[in-house]
């Protein structure tokens, strides 16, 4: 598995190999003050950012905090470890690269860290989720996640009596009544592939085990059963949506549903300030994909969009704590939540943006599963192989690629788990 992980992280050090040399600040001083250097990944946050990085250097004595947000930011954080050149602090996604790089020996234990009390337990899970075999420790923090499953224009819903479907059979049905009044139930956008895993994983936190990945790298399943279903329903929807999905891209179904073209969207609750640049005045609201024929079978799909790291090389793990406590802290939480309609990972009472009022109740419950697509290798293209299965619309097809292709991707973690398995059991 190590050398999947440096395979994995030399490609990027070989096309990036002069950027950001020296920036490890561990043993810096500024000012006789520690440097904690952050690196985090979104620049859709760099202003929120620089206020944080500001409020916060202007209320420390011993530390200052340099926040860097490059573009690009995962493939330079990649080029940094190859070269041994490390931040004190990353802020990245819960995804694969998070797997990477716990099973690479970057990330520092933070089990020890007393903030971690204020984490909604469901977040820390789904974290803990994501390694690829059981390892000892906690390796992340989680700051704030983000929420998938269906817009809608509350101003046509409310104006036509229609009602938030709470199952399946009450999903279709929704869809059929509003197609009647000649108005589109969905826009999709499958012309960028990337956008046809926002239903697909908001069905299949609903249809399938949560840990199914880990399951068929264990050898207990097949996606060809567990994710049938899931397949099988997709199609359902592309029924209900624009003449030509694959001739639109995201822009182009944003753009349609803030000028009222379609009832509903299939995506997350990050598509809404691009919405709201073409309709600053739209009244958006989203429920939970109602997936299952009970609604008690239905979950939030919500994953770490943003976690904090501290990497093994930090040599004041003290300083980078209290980097930490400050930014867990209500006013720095809220102050993120106001400029990213993020939903907060801290177990507090934070103030939502508008268009998560009908994910509250799951969102306060901690009722949640992550997304699928974070535990799919980027090798493996399954955004392409779903946009190819919607077009071919063969369910047998797809999912018997599907199952080929992960053992063919996955082929080094389903050996490091095997061999887990023969040493620990099914743990």
């Amino acid at each position: 598995m190590k050398k999947l992980c440096t395979c994995f992280l030399l490609v990027s050090a070989l096309v990036f190999s002069t950027i950001l040399s020296g920036c490890s600040n561990s043993n810096a001083k500024i000012d006789g003050k520690t440097v904690v250097e952050l690196v985090q990944y979104k620049p859709e946050a760099v202003a929120v950012f620089e206020q944080l990085a500001e409020k916060f250097n202007a209320t420390h004595d011993d530390i200052y905090l340099k926040v860097d947000s490059p573009n690009d930011a995962m493939t330079i954080l990649k080029t940094m470890f190859i070269r041994e050149d490390y931040p004190d602090i990353i802020g990245i996604g819960g995804d694969i690269n998070y797997s990477y790089f716990i099973d690479s020996n970057i990330l520092a234990d933070v089990s020890d860290y007393p903030g971690l009390q204020k984490i909604k337990p469901a977040y820390v899970d789904i974290l803990e989720g994501l390694e690829f075999v059981p390892t000892e420790g906690t390796f992340g923090v989680p700051f704030v996640a983000n929420a998938a499953g269906v817009l809608y224009n509350r101003q046509l819903f409310q104006e036509n009596g229609w009602e938030i479907p709470t199952t399946w059979d009450e999903f279709m049905g929704l869809c059929d009544e509003i197609q009647k009044t000649g108005i589109l139930p969905f826009y999709f956008g499958f012309k960028d592939t990337w956008t046809c895993l926002a239903p697909w994983n908001a069905l299949a936190v609903d249809l399938a085990p949560a840990d199914v990945c880990q399951q068929v790298n264990r050898g207990e399943t097949t996606f060809s059963k567990e994710y049938r279903e899931t397949a099988e329903k997709m199609l359902q929807l592309l029924q209900y949506g624009e003449e030509g999905p694959f001739a639109y891209g995201y822009n182009d179904a944003c753009t349609a549903f803030a000028n009222g073209q379609s009832a509903m969207y299939t995506i997350g609750s990050y598509a809404v300030p691009q919405i709201k640049s073409v309709n600053p005045d739209m009244d958006i609201d989203s429920f939970v994909m109602p997936g299952s024929s009970s609604p008690e079978g239905n979950t939030l799909n919500s994953g770490v969009d943003l976690q904090f790291c501290v990497t093994q090389a930090c040599t004041n793990k003290e300083a980078a704590y209290k980097v930490l406590d400050f930014l867990l802290e209500h006013d720095s939480v809220q102050m993120y939540l106001d400029d990213q309609n993020a939903v907060p990972c801290v177990n507090e009472t934070f103030e939502l943006a508008p268009m998560l009022d009908g994910m509250k109740p799951y969102i306060e419950e901690g009722k949640m599963s992550d997304y699928q697509d974070h535990y799919y290798p980027s090798e493996m293209a399954v955004d392409a192989q779903i946009q190819t299965f919607l077009l071919n619309q063969d369910v047998d097809a797809f999912l018997s690629k599907f199952d080929t292709d992960w053992a063919r991707y996955n082929r080094d973690i389903i050996a490091m788990v095997h061999e887990y398995q023969a040493k620990h059991g099914n743990q």
